[in-house]
């Protein structure tokens, strides 16, 4: 069981925020040789996973990597490096974060190779690479914990089976490897687990506070939407609308093609 350091508290403090409940049971089951978070976008997931790492890194002494972090995506692993990075500074801890991805330079790939972060972010692809490598038994020599970001997408996926084989060398050069695993909601937590699981080890679930129920209307317009595209183009003035009426607003799309053509748009549209 881990208890929250009076460092960590302060950070808490200084931003009004209150620990929730799920990121207390990831803290205090820290030890446990699996673990998967069910939790709702916004829900602090991230912070969950990573909680128990920054604690032991803040508070014992590591030598190499200690954390490693697994995103289907490599621009989801450039966010939670920079996310990362805040608490880090602002609470002056010791700890080195970096991703390792196919945009990442060659010659920091090599650093990193003679010279391991304690947090690693990568992606199912560059891992495999990585546990290629002869010297894979020196560069995870100290490796305490996996945790996988959005399992549910790699989960039933060629991209998922990379995955757990890489895991399973992981587990074999690390024995006491903990695995963590980290998803929206899902129709089937169970199989997610099974899974994740370290065989013949369970994996608990945990599952956090869904929150109030939310409350979902219709944006109505006084633009009429087009007879076909656009991608939602014309909703643009009541979507900004939207946003300066509240503190944090989610605008989400179908592919990342048309995300980036309606920020675009959000930033050209007369305010």
């Amino acid at each position: 069981m881990h208890e929250l350091p009076q460092t960590f508290q302060d950070w808490f403090n200084a931003r009004g925020w209150t620990i929730h409940p799920h990121q207390k049971d990831m803290l205090e089951r820290a030890t446990d040789p699996a673990l998967l978070l069910i939790a709702p976008t916004g829900g602090g997931k991230t912070l969950a996973g990573f909680l128990p790492s920054l604690v032991e890194l803040a508070t014992e002494s590591h030598q190499g990597l200690h954390t490693l972090y697994i995103s289907p995506l490599k621009a989801l692993a450039a966010d939670i490096r920079r996310n990362l990075t805040t608490p880090v500074t602002e609470m002056d801890l010791p700890i080195r974060i970096e991703d390792r991805t196919g945009d990442t330079p060659y010659s920091r790939k090599q650093r990193q190779r003679a010279d391991p972060p304690h947090i690693l972010l990568t992606t199912p692809e560059s891992l495999a690479l990585l546990v290629s490598y002869e010297d894979a038994p020196r560069i995870f020599a100290g490796l305490k914990r996996v945790i996988v970001d959005e399992i549910h997408a790699l989960a039933e996926s060629k991209r998922g089976d990379q995955m757990m084989l890489a895991l399973s060398r992981l587990q074999a050069l690390c024995p006491d490897l903990r695995r963590v695993g980290l998803s929206a909601t899902v129709e089937d937590p169970d199989a997610i687990a099974r899974l994740l699981a370290r065989h013949p080890d369970p994996c608990a679930v945990l599952m956090a506070d869904p929150g109030p129920e939310p409350d979902i209307a219709m944006l109505e317009t006084s633009a009429p939407p087009p007879w076909a595209g656009g991608g939602g183009v014309y909703a643009i003035p009541a979507v900004l609308d939207e946003v300066r009426r509240h503190k944090i607003t989610l605008i989400f799309h179908n592919t990342r093609a048309q995300a980036e053509i309606f920020f675009h748009q959000l930033c050209v549209a007369p305010h």
